[in-house]
């Protein structure tokens, strides 16, 4: 984890620190997080929330986003993001990866890819993230 990063994500996106999002590595081409599994982010029988992960590549992807916005722009927000969801993670950290696909002047495309410890794919996220 990268604790200076991790804190300027935290300070920007206040649920980043409620979930416990950190920050691996950030660049303009690729930005990676991690969430620790914890009881109070999981559904029935003991799996993260869908929602918890969706929450995760939707961070680390506004991230992404956001390093990439064009000079003189206010910030993003997501305004469309599509989820699918390949296994379920009943413990240990989920990983992301976010990558822009598309950089323009009026939307940034991202996708996240989350695995699981054992590098399993446990969704991919695709988001369109507005420029302000």
């Amino acid at each position: 984890m990268d604790r200076a990063l991790t804190e300027q994500l935290r300070a920007a996106m206040p649920l980043a620190a409620t979930l416990g999002l950190e920050l691996v590595a950030a660049a303009p081409e690729e930005v990676r997080a991690r969430l620790a599994h914890r009881d109070d982010l999981t559904t029935a029988g003991g799996v993260l929330h869908g929602g918890t992960l969706m929450a995760l590549a939707d961070g680390a992807g506004a991230y992404c986003a956001f390093l990439n916005l064009p000079a003189g722009s206010g910030g993003t927000a997501t305004i469309e993001s599509k989820t699918n969801f390949f296994r379920a993670v009943p413990g240990g950290h989920v990983h992301s990866v976010s990558r822009p696909l598309h950089v323009g002047r009026t939307t940034i495309v991202v996708e996240t890819d989350l695995f699981d410890d054992e590098e399993r794919r446990v969704a991919r996220v695709t988001q369109t993230q507005a420029v302000l």
